[in-house]
Order: structure tokens, then C-alpha cells, then sequence
């Protein structure tokens, strides 16, 4: 076992999100002791060094993040699309709300409940056809692939669903249902 430098337990606790409180408290030591050994300032314990390393190997191997939870593809629709194309998707897929995306990029979004209000204001029986953007709601909120699920699951709290984008590109959608198959 290579014996890692203040720098690396540094590094590492960083990559991983960690505040050196957090590493503290789920090693069993102080704050300050973690900040001196991270600082080189101390020579710390064989024992000591090894609740560190623990922590942070125990905390990399769970890091579940949006790649891991998210499906792709992700179905959507246009602004420019009809309602009926919406509402066949959510029939076809089973899903009951759907992305808008203009050029590849998210912009809003359309629900069964937009279209059933619709309904009930008379909206979906006037004789032009009704478009998609006549019902979109505010958009999904984005998300880079590495975001941690501890953020998705806040982020689920509020909305729907959660894009996943990476470089411009849609790549997947997280939904609540997603993380509920998580704990099977």
C-alpha cells in the first residue's frame, strides 16, 4: 500500500465533494487534525491516516452521479409539434410529461396535466390545431453528467425530472421513478 502525501488526501477529498468537516466527522477526528495532516503540518498516525483513506475509498465507490441513474434516449417534442404528437409519445412510452427542445436544446416542457387543463378551459376543442407551445410549461432543470444523486434527489423535490446535458447535448432524463429503482 503506497502512503499517500497531504496533496493527494487533498486532492482527493476535493474530487469528491468533501468538505475536510465531512471527512472529520465520517472518520472519527477532528476538523483540524484533517486540515494539518492536508497541510503536511503533522506527522499523523499509521490508524489516523487510514480512516482517511477509508473515507475517501468508501465515499468514491458510492459516488452515484446523473450518468448512473439516467436513461437515454430522451423522448421529446418540438415547439412547433402538435399536442397529439405529445400526447401519442406519453400513450407510447407510458410517461406523462415530456421535454420541449428547440435545436437539441431544452426550453420548456408539456405534462398530461397542461393538456388536461387545456381541456378543461375548452382549449383542445377550438377548430385550428393546437401546438405544443400553445401548452409548454417552464423547462426541466439541467444537469452536467457528473452532478452527485444526492443533488438530483433535491432537484426531483421541485420538479418532474432532470435533464442530463454535456456539452450543449441532451444525453439522458432522470425522473423520481428512476430513483426509486435505486433502492432495489
Amino acid at each position: 500500500m503506497e502512503i499517500p502525501t497531504p496533496a493527494q488526501l487533498r486532492a482527493k477529498r476535493i474530487q469528491m465533494g468533501l468538505k475536510q468537516a465531512d471527512v472529520a466527522r465520517m472518520a472519527g477526528i477532528s476538523q483540524s487534525m484533517v486540515a494539518r495532516i492536508e497541510a503536511g503540518s503533522v506527522d499523523p498516525r499509521v490508524s489516523t491516516l487510514a480512516k482517511i483513506v477509508n473515507v475517501l475509498q468508501a465515499v468514491e465507490k458510492s459516488a452515484v452521479t446523473a450518468a448512473d441513474v439516467m436513461h437515454s434516449p430522451v423522448f421529446s417534442v418540438t415547439p412547433e409539434d402538435p399536442v397529439s404528437r405529445a400526447i401519442e409519445i406519453m400513450g407510447e412510452k407510458g410517461i406523462s410529461q415530456l421535454p420541449v427542445l428547440e435545436n437539441g436544446v431544452p426550453i420548456g416542457c408539456i405534462s398530461e396535466s397542461a393538456i388536461t387543463n387545456a381541456m378543461e378551459e375548452g382549449g383542445l376543442y377550438q377548430k385550428h390545431q393546437r401546438m405544443v407551445r400553445d401548452y409548454m410549461e417552464p423547462g426541466f432543470p439541467t444537469v452536467p453528467p457528473t452532478t452527485p444523486i444526492d443533488t438530483i434527489v433535491h432537484l426531483l423535490h421541485h420538479s418532474h425530472a432532470v435533464i442530463v446535458i454535456e456539452k450543449g447535448r441532451v444525453q439522458g432524463v432522470i425522473t423520481r421513478h428512476d430513483l426509486i429503482s435505486l433502492i432495489t
